[in-house]
């Protein structure tokens, strides 16, 4: 099935009902399945190094059992959410869309890297809006997940206190 041949879950509703039926389920942003799976053979590359990884990263959906009986709607909202400022940071051709396959490994950031990927469907711009919405409805404070831009650009700036190309934390 092609990018285009894919159908389009237009509600939050539609996708929470899918991750409640298959499982196991992931979103990934990106150009697309076509794109993932033919140009660049399946798998993801660190960022940082350029290392192919051990499959394509994407974010996992299914509920985690430290949710108990909360709402699996919002879950997914909070993990559309998460991810949504990917489409600002990559471009506008970046979109979600949902997948299933094996879990192989982690990436660098934690994520889980999949092969055998199936593609199941593309997020409409909708959903998203949806999540938002259902995530500014909770009382907590709570933002989408992004590094600081001085990271990306690799103008970051030791600490106070750290030697130029220190390394932080304890050992």
């Amino acid at each position: 099935m092609t990018s285009a041949e894919l159908p389009v879950l237009t509600s939050l509703r539609r996708l929470t009902e899918l991750v409640e039926r298959v499982d196991p389920v992931f979103v990934r942003w990106s150009r697309g399945p076509q794109t993932d799976l033919r140009r660049h053979s399946g798998v993801s590359r660190d960022s940082l190094t350029g290392v192919p990884l051990a499959g394509l990263s994407a974010n996992p959906l299914r509920v985690e059992a430290w949710w108990g009986d909360r709402p699996t709607l919002l879950w997914v909202a909070r993990r559309l959410y998460d991810y949504s400022h990917l489409r600002e940071a990559e471009g506008s051709r970046v979109r979600p869309w949902v997948l299933t396959g094996e879990e192989t490994g982690r990436g660098p950031d934690n994520e889980p890297l999949v092969r055998r990927v199936r593609p199941v469907a593309w997020i409409a711009p909708e959903v998203i809006a949806e999540a938002r919405a259902e995530v500014s409805r909770q009382r907590g404070a709570w933002g989408p997940l992004r590094r600081p831009h001085d990271f990306a650009d690799g103008s970051a700036k030791p600490a106070p206190g750290d030697a130029p190309g220190a390394a932080r934390g304890g050992a």
